[in-house]
């Protein structure tokens, strides 16, 4: 995906300066001191070794967190069948409609099996989503958090508003950062609101 308001260009592009190898070593060094890691990206099932990566974190002891848009599914249930992830933050970038216009792919189909298997899993997970005011407005929020509750999503729902102080892939300006709870319609679902 190419999200506008991505603020890691560089690792879209590839430029990772850190191998597998020299984050086991770290991680090594600093069993005791740290709970848990976080693989994040751009989108790290992308990362061809990411099973067998976090096979790894799990035989050190520490316990996963996994950021993802959801447009790997397949990866997704290999990690989930083979209990090596104890949370999952799940991005809901767009509702359908506007998907490809907000991230420059045609993945929205694999987001929904993510969002799918996971609230049919066992897994700790919550869905989030940033919003730049100029992407999405409080109508389409509205629906994707209807559309959340017909996927059968109990969870919170995270609304993340765009941080205007780094460059983006997309070079998005200023957003208002207006939002408060009372815009949305939401009996069913409990909504969070982060800075």
């Amino acid at each position: 995906m190419q999200c506008q308001y991505c603020y890691n260009p560089d690792i879209i592009d590839s430029k990772g300066k850190v191998s597998c190898g020299e984050a086991l070593s770290f991680l090594k060094s600093r069993k005791g001191l740290l709970d848990g890691v976080v693989l994040s990206g751009g989108e790290c099932t992308n990362y061809k070794g990411l099973v067998d990566f976090v096979v790894e974190i799990k035989k050190q002891g520490f316990k996963v967190k996994l950021d993802t848009n959801g447009s790997n599914p397949h990866v997704l249930k290999k990690l989930i069948e083979g209990n090596l992830i104890d949370y999952v933050a799940l991005d809901f970038k767009a509702p359908k409609e506007k998907f490809f216009e907000i991230t420059k792919s045609k993945l929205f189909e694999r987001f929904e099996n993510s969002l799918e298997m996971l609230v049919n899993s066992l897994i700790e997970f919550e869905v989030r989503t940033t919003v730049h005011n100029s992407l999405l407005s409080k109508a389409d929020l509205n629906g994707m958090i209807a559309f959340l509750y017909i996927k059968g999503y109990r969870n919170k729902y995270y609304i993340q508003q765009f941080v205007n102080d780094t460059p983006t892939v997309g070079g998005l300006g200023y957003s208002k950062n207006d939002f408060s709870i009372n815009d949305f319609d939401s009996e069913e679902l409990e909504l969070v609101l982060r800075n």
